[in-house]
């Protein structure tokens, strides 16, 4: 059962609490029944404990979820804890009554309740660290644009293999591409296609997971369902002759009226190896031109250090600095610059370059480090890869 412990809960108190070897709670003094799970991955959850029929040992006693400290905070916890228990007090039965009505909950209903509730820790090899904003963000937009418009109205203990079939085979196919406008009225282009299946695919699986958590649903259709063969793809470098033909191409647009931000943030990703967003939103403070570092405050994988070549040097060396903490600022108002992609379309199609993505000059440059005969860990290093495994996933591809 691990350690229990009774203590007028604060949010000192909750911050204060670490995880242990077994899941635990901590008890409030004040308001009998309201208590903070504390779970060994370090997900601290506000419940309430209750018995049903009026109380007494012979009834059945209840454990109900309020809500994940963080996206809650304590006194909300404790207000929403004060009406469920004083809906016990009346002879009601809330948890009982919230499963009847997850037991009817839409495609639809689960994502929200995953957004609100499930989408801010991580799942899998870092489970229960907080999911960065971005992540959540780009996360919940792949449920909503894909998932939504094919089963937003399905009963969600009604899917079945057949379906998550069904459903990677419509998004790999365009069915769910269009162009959307975002909050700020700007014009976003949604693709499907076959990456865009497997992600939504992982996302999907995730949620079901969260729902079994929840007893939502009891099984989980995405891991029974055979679609990886739709997602069996080559990873793409640049030969030598790409790359040769696309900073020619760069040079040439460079001449022209194309933005030199986007011009510079593909030569940085080419030489560095570094992720598009991690270099589009690279601050002066991350630039280390003494010691020939990029040292990132946060990442996808949290803080990083990447080495720079010579070329990368000299290039943000001659960048001049515009009174923004970012090297790359937005044209307008706030923020870093964003048009890279449609500098990089234009840069493609100028060079000739057909199934090359942003992400393609991650890849090649972790290819052509370890050619050149670099060793697996400094390979894994330049792009800034945690696992080793990730590298050499990226050169098994290469080499097949």
């Amino acid at each position: 059962m691990g350690k229990r412990s009774t203590v007028l809960l604060t949010k000192r108190v909750v911050d204060a609490a670490r995880p242990d070897r077994d899941r635990y709670h901590i008890w409030d003094s004040e308001l009998p029944g309201f208590g903070l799970r504390v779970a060994p991955s370090g997900v601290k959850t506000f419940i309430i404990k209750y018995r049903t029929d009026g109380g007494g040992r012979s009834a059945t006693q209840r454990i109900m979820s309020i809500g994940h400290f963080g996206p809650i905070t304590v006194e909300q916890a404790r207000r929403a804890a004060k009406t469920k228990l004083g809906c016990v007090a009346a002879g009601q039965d809330p948890a009982e009554d919230l499963q009847i009505k997850r037991r009817d909950m839409t495609i639809s209903d689960l994502i929200d309740l995953y957004e609100k509730q499930g989408c801010f820790v991580r799942h899998g090899r870092r489970q229960g660290e907080p999911m960065k904003p971005k992540t959540k963000t780009e996360t919940v937009a792949r449920l909503r644009n894909h998932v939504m418009p094919l089963l937003a109205q399905r009963k969600s203990r009604s899917l079945n293999p057949g379906d998550i079939e069904g459903l990677v085979a419509d998004v790999a196919s365009g069915k769910t591409a269009r162009e959307v406008r975002n909050r700020n009225g700007r014009r976003i282009v949604l693709r499907g296609g076959v990456g865009m299946a497997g992600k939504v695919a992982r996302d999907l699986s995730v949620v079901f997971s969260f729902a079994i958590r929840h007893e939502i649903v009891t099984t989980n259709p995405v891991t029974h369902a055979i679609f990886r063969k739709i997602d069996n793809r080559r990873m793409r470098f640049l030969t030598v002759e790409e790359l040769a033909s696309l900073g020619a191409a760069l040079d040439e647009l460079e001449m022209g009226k194309c933005n030199p931000k986007g011009i510079n943030i593909i030569r940085l990703l080419a030489l560095t190896g570094c992720r598009r967003s991690e270099i589009a939103g690279l601050e002066w403070s991350e630039v280390n031109l003494a010691k020939g570092l990029i040292e990132l405050e946060d990442s996808k994988t949290g803080p990083s250090t990447r080495p720079l070549g010579g070329a990368a040097i000299d290039l943000l060396k001659s960048i001049p600095k515009e009174g923004s903490k970012f090297v790359f600022p937005a044209e307008r108002g706030e923020g870093h610059f964003t048009q890279t992609p449609v500098v990089w379309c234009k840069a493609v199609a100028k060079a000739q370059i057909s199934g090359a993505t942003l992400h393609t000059l991650r890849h090649t440059v972790g290819s052509i480090a370890t050619c050149l005969g670099e060793s697996l860990a400094l390979t894994g290093a330049i792009p800034g890869h945690a696992r080793l495994s990730s590298t050499e996933g990226v050169l098994l591809q290469n080499l097949m």
